[in-house]
């Protein structure tokens, strides 16, 4: 008799983790494994990358960060997936005081299947928004997939791990496609724990 695998509803989500500051948990790679045990309780199966350790974004911003990334399926609509990460973050302690300051936490919602949130419109508008605004203006509204996956070694070696086939649905690349576009100096920052 042909074995019968579990259906598994829902949409694919991605999310990214990140810690360079100690929580209740221990310092910060005691803090990503405790968060991504965390997400096992909310979310039920996820599937998690290795961990890696990467140099803080932007340069000399602060210590290294211990980066991974995990994926699971729900039903969820994405602004409860999101109200959900804040929860965990803040469970850890996170406190939103300086952009891409420290952190006890960052859980980031990179993309739930193949949606664009809130409408192609206001992606590219993010996605093409100057380093010198990125550094001081966040969005309102949450923005799917995120508007830099693209850029980010530190995201994107990770999410090659649990999510290689994942195709960008603005800009038809696969996770290892827009990592392959990276220089290598970007991705050889990236050191597998």
């Amino acid at each position: 008799m042909p074995q019968v695998l579990p259906l598994r509803l829902g949409k694919k989500v991605i999310i990214a983790l990140g810690a360079n500051a100690p929580s209740h948990a221990g310092d910060a790679r005691l803090t990503v494994l405790a968060a991504i045990d965390a997400l096992g309780r909310t979310f039920g199966d996820v599937h998690v990358s290795k961990l890696y350790q990467t140099p803080a974004f932007p340069a000399n911003s602060g210590p290294d960060f211990i980066n991974a990334a995990c994926s699971f399926r729900t039903e969820l609509p994405a602004d409860e997936v999101l109200n959900t990460l804040h929860a965990i973050e803040a469970d850890f302690g996170r406190e939103r005081v300086v952009r891409w300051g420290q952190r006890t936490l960052d859980l980031d919602l990179i993309a739930m299947g193949a949606h664009v949130l809130p409408d192609l419109e206001t992606f590219n508008r993010w996605k093409n928004l100057p380093i010198e605004d990125q550094k001081v203006l966040t969005p309102d509204t949450l923005i799917l997939p995120h508007p830099r996956v693209q850029d980010r070694a530190f995201v994107l070696v990770p999410m090659a791990d649990i999510a290689p086939e994942w195709v960008h649905p603005v800009l038809g690349q696969s996770t290892t496609e827009m990592l392959d576009q990276l220089p290598a100096s970007e991705r050889d920052e990236i050191r597998a724990l």
